[in-house]
């Protein structure tokens, strides 16, 4: 193996863990918008939360349609935790659903901040879970494609 071809396996954790932190960045600056010191005004407002949910919805879709099946390819064993973490993105997709709904109805800071922290404390136990369990696989995962396509490109 090459050291590129070892760069480029070893990357793949590297991308998920990069993923995960510009998502968690994003999901701080709509939770600050909504409910911080000096709320952003509605259009403002919608715009982080509209982005926020666009960028994990990509983000999962492309772990459902790429990466997952990659990982199931060369570790079936993992199948399990893969549907997991499927399940968990649908779950998620509905709590984006929900917080759509609610930016659309102008609810209060208070409502949409609760939302918020719903979707914060969700997204963040399947953060953790997936990194504890794939991690180590994706350090020699061996998937030729752009980690934009596969982990969004927020």
């Amino acid at each position: 193996m090459t050291e590129r071809e070892t760069t480029r396996l070893i990357a793949w954790s590297n991308e998920l863990r990069s993923a995960h932190t510009r998502l968690r960045e994003a999901l701080a600056l709509a939770r600050a918008g909504a409910g911080g010191s000096d709320p952003l005004p509605g259009r403002d407002l919608l715009l982080y939360c509209r982005g926020f949910c666009v960028a994990l919805d990509r983000h999962h879709r492309g772990e459902d349609r790429a990466l997952f099946p990659a990982i199931e390819t060369a570790h079936p064993e993992l199948a399990p935790v893969l549907r997991t973490l499927s399940r968990d993105h649908a779950m998620i997709d509905g709590l984006l659903t929900a917080l759509a709904g609610i930016v659309d109805a102008s609810a209060s800071p208070e409502e949409l901040t609760r939302h918020l922290d719903g979707v914060a404390a969700i997204m963040e136990n399947h953060f953790a879970f997936e990194e504890r369990r794939l991690l180590r696989v994706l350090e020699t995962l061996a998937l030729d494609a752009d980690p934009a396509d596969v982990l969004g490109d927020l």
